[in-house]
């Protein structure tokens, strides 16, 4: 907008955008575009890159390398600003948003006038008793870095052993789930495999077992029918085994069971089932339906004119009145984008007293790739099939693909991975221990009261000063905490926040205990819980303590930065 006066921009909004996936990124995008410097758009993600969903099979098969799967986000959104940090929480009321960000996690808050949700969809496995344990996901580019690596480990233990039992497990690979990704990601895994047997002298082909179990009859649901039998015709001569109306009934590490009581012994479970939302969606006590937020179709939250959400985490009708699931928009990339788009348009509507127009979208088709060169589309009315299906699928994704650099990259691996052996170097990357030993000098802080709770810390040498503010007096209080005693088991059982200042009052080493391995603890181990039973009575709160799915304890009001 332009100043009367001086004939300037003056920037008139503040919108900020919660996840850098395709809907929030192309959202941040399609809002700066239109809005200009009209308004500031902010955009918060855990991390600083864009990861393109479709093409993680590939990474997890080697086809692409890591690095070239994801754009980062400052590259995408040069006029935007992109803040890396953990959402937290919101209060629609004061319209801010608290994160933590910094090696410190420390709270921040950060004011808007527009909010715009797109913070997708978690995993949720626990229906299905140890396919949570046991399971691999595809999810994340860690996930399918640790699927390629996991299963060139299983090739190279069945290379050594002599154990038929242990073999037989070692080269049976189970993918849960039938639709696009859990379909794709088996074609890869089996390519994979195919093109590096030559490197695995003792392990025969005919040795090597995949399955996909789908519990629906059929796969690729959002595909013609015709289409969902191509594409198991060729699985299955592929050597993929498809067993459909199966379910998973429990699992183990080394076996599967599925619901017709079959059990598959095997060392390598995907899982690609399971969406959910994420519990920071669920911490926002938002209108939500069929675990997914209530928008109208202008994907505005209902009874909220000011906050708004699309993608995964939005239940998004395509009429007025919807009857079954055809008629919401599906989890995709190529409808994230159009609700990108219209979300924009709304917002801009909004800002200078226009109305906000109802999302209206049809799909032009959809397209999966079955590996070895052959796939399935149906586009524009037309369906595709073998080998011409998977190379407009490639062409399609590749022009998808946000930035030319990224485009070019891709499109190197592929001609590179059609010329020359897969490679089967098993990479893994170094992560923090669960439980682990951490030493501090006199005077280090370890955590300052309004920080992320992230751990339950032990004190095995040194002392540590615990000081928190009295909330009768407002005076500090101070307690030295010496060898064997502990502190941070408070608010890792519920809030998400610290409520003390903890530094070391001499040289101190700590056993550190992520809140996971404590809650593991405290649900399987009697004398932890014998333990702690009594201490948690004497300070009020709740054992065993309610996870984040149950509830959660309404974090005490402490400093925070200004974002």
């Amino acid at each position: 907008m332009v100043g009367p006066a001086t004939g300037r921009i003056v920037v008139t909004s503040r919108i900020v955008v919660l996840g850098g996936g395709f809907g929030g990124m192309y959202a941040a995008r399609a809002l700066k575009r239109r809005l200009g410097r009209a308004a500031e758009i902010e955009l918060v993600n855990a991390e600083n890159y864009f990861v393109f969903q479709p093409l993680l099979p590939e990474v997890g098969a080697g086809s692409i390398t890591p690095a070239h799967a994801v754009s980062p986000l400052r590259f995408l959104l040069r006029d935007v600003f992109v803040r890396k940090a953990t959402v937290d929480s919101v209060d629609f009321d004061r319209r801010l948003v608290t994160v933590f960000q910094g090696v410190q996690r420390r709270p921040t808050e950060i004011g808007y006038d527009h909010l715009v949700i797109a913070l997708g969809q978690a995993a949720d496995l626990s229906k299905m008793p140890g396919l949570e344990e046991h399971a691999l996901t595809m999810r994340t580019l860690e996930d399918a870095r640790r699927l390629r690596a996991h299963v060139i480990g299983q090739l190279e233990h069945a290379q050594i052993t002599r154990l038929p039992e242990v073999k037989r497990g070692a080269l049976t690979f189970c993918v849960v789930g039938g639709g696009f990704s859990g379909i794709e990601t088996a074609g890869e895994m089996k390519d994979l495999i195919d093109r590096s047997l030559k490197f695995y002298p003792d392990i025969a082909p005919s040795e090597v077992r995949m399955i996909v179990v789908e519990f629906a009859d059929r796969i690729l649901g959002e595909m013609s029918p015709g289409l969902a039998d191509y594409a198991t015709r060729t699985l299955r001569e592929r050597g993929i085994e498809v067993k459909l109306g199966t379910g998973v009934a429990s699992a183990t590490g080394t076996q599967l069971v599925t619901t017709t009581g079959e059990v598959i012994d095997t060392r390598t479970i995907v899982a690609t089932i399971g969406n959910a939302p994420s519990p920071v969606v669920r911490r926002m006590g938002l209108p939500s339906e069929r675990g997914r937020i209530s928008v109208d179709r202008t994907l505005a939250v209902k009874g909220r004119s000011d906050v708004w959400a699309l993608g995964d985490c939005a239940l998004i009708a395509l009429k007025d009145a919807p009857q079954g699931p055809r008629d919401y928009a599906p989890p995709t990339a190529q409808f994230a984008v159009r609700e990108a788009e219209q979300l924009a348009e709304n917002i801009a509507s909004t800002l200078t007293g226009g109305t906000p127009q109802p999302f209206d979208y049809r799909s032009k088709g959809a397209l999966a790739s079955l590996g070895a060169r052959k796939g399935v589309a149906q586009v524009f009315g037309l369906e595709l099939k073998g080998f011409p299906a998977w190379l407009l699928w490639r062409f399609y994704y590749l022009a998808f693909l946000p930035g030319l650099t990224t485009r070019i990259f891709v499109l190197l691996n592929w001609f590179m991975d059609g010329i020359s052996p897969r490679s089967v170097v098993q990479l893994h990357t170094r992560s923090v221990p669960p439980t682990r030993y951490v030493r501090y000098r006199a005077g280090d802080v370890i955590y300052e009261a309004g920080n992320r709770s992230d751990g339950f810390y032990t004190v095995v040498t040194g002392a540590v000063e615990m000081t928190r503010t009295d909330p009768q007096t407002g005076l500090p209080q101070v307690r030295t905490i010496g060898p064997g005693g502990h502190f941070g088991e408070r608010l890792i059982l519920g809030a998400t926040r610290r409520q003390t200042s903890v530094r070391a009052a001499e040289d101190t080493k700590v056993l550190v205990m992520d809140r996971e391995e404590f809650l593991k603890l405290a649900d399987s181990f009697q004398a932890f819980r014998d333990y702690f039973a009594p201490y948690m009575a004497r300070h009020g709160m709740e054992w065993p303590p309610l996870g984040e799915t149950e509830g959660q304890a309404a974090p005490t009001p402490v400093p925070v930065e200004k974002g």
